[in-house]
């Protein structure tokens, strides 16, 4: 069994737990590290000096022996992160749950460059919820709601809903007008995304996605478009709107990877919002309506201006 972390979070972000190997021929703690982890040996060494590196019962001394199978924690060096300057707003909370408007460009959860700046750490550290955890995923550059749990005991039971495809999801899109497509109509394709690769591809096979898309309204070249997805591959949203034509305005994947903007440029945000989410509550059985009360800013974009 795991023991329970000997170290608080910094700034909503959990400390690093590393399981040691069974078995292995370090004589230290300090050995071992220096070799399995990706920073310069004097790193390791003022990470002991300075009492930084904890096991189950605390702080480790610098010649403190390895341990077979036995786990040690520590925080990581936080990357210099350019704050996403706009708020996480509170759509509804309970004892339960906490559903909240994301912003564009905001992260749901720590990963790679973006680890304090992301919607988890940020909510743990300003409302104080350490135990806070996602009951699904929102991709960085979509805004809209997103939905967390509030109770480590209730973790699963909410991210089965969205597992077994539970929820009704909705999505708001602004797209180029397409006068010969037709619609509503549900896309399906077989989606794949490798490991390492910015964007998913369509491939033959079976089919593992399906969307619906519809046509709300139109203002000139520019569209509003209704998406209802039935399945929950990454990106399949925006891979289904850029093979029917119509890509999602701003994109910066689809049809063409394009490349990144600098860190502080957050004048083109994806004209991708995650309206609403329906379900039944797991516990309580009572029927869950939540909207976002967001609005995509994109009309004016034809594809190259200003966002």
């Amino acid at each position: 069994m795991v023991p329970p972390a000997p170290l608080p979070q910094r700034h909503g972000v959990d400390p690093v737990r590393l399981r040691l190997p069974a078995e292995g021929g370090w004589a230290t703690l300090r050995d071992h590290l220096v070799e399995r982890l990706p920073v310069p040996s004097a790193v390791v060494d003022a990470m002991l000096a300075e009492r930084a590196v904890f096991g189950a019962d605390g702080p480790l001394e610098p010649d403190a022996p390895f341990t077979p199978g036995g786990y040690v924690w520590f925080h990581r060096e936080l990357p210099d992160e350019v704050r996403v300057p706009f708020p996480l707003t509170v759509v509804h909370r309970d004892d339960r749950i906490l559903v909240v408007d994301k912003p564009h460009f905001l992260a749901m959860t720590p990963r790679g460059r973006h680890v304090a700046e992301t919607a988890l750490a940020r909510l743990r550290h300003e409302l104080g919820l350490p135990q806070l955890s996602p009951a699904h995923r929102l991709d960085r550059l979509t805004a809209g709601l997103a939905m967390f749990v509030l109770r480590p005991e209730l973790r699963g039971a909410y991210q089965s809903l969205f597992q077994e495809r539970l929820v009704r999801k909705e999505y708001e899109a602004l797209a180029p007008y397409r006068a010969g497509l037709v619609l509503p109509c549900t896309v399906r394709s077989r989606i794949v995304k490798e490991r390492g690769e910015l964007a998913a591809r369509e491939v033959g096979g079976e089919p593992n996605s399906e969307s619906r898309v519809e046509l709300v309204e139109r203002r000139g070249p520019v569209a509003r478009y209704r998406l209802t997805p039935l399945t929950g591959r990454t990106h399949q949203l925006r891979l289904h709107m850029s093979s029917l034509g119509v890509p999602i305005l701003a994109d910066p994947l689809y049809p063409l990877v394009l490349p990144d903007p600098a860190p502080d440029d957050f004048s083109r945000p994806l004209q991708l919002l995650a309206r609403r989410l329906d379900f039944t509550d797991p516990v309580t059985g009572v029927a869950q309506r939540f909207r976002s009360a967001l609005d995509l800013s994109g009309w004016g974009l034809d594809g190259a201006g200003p966002g």
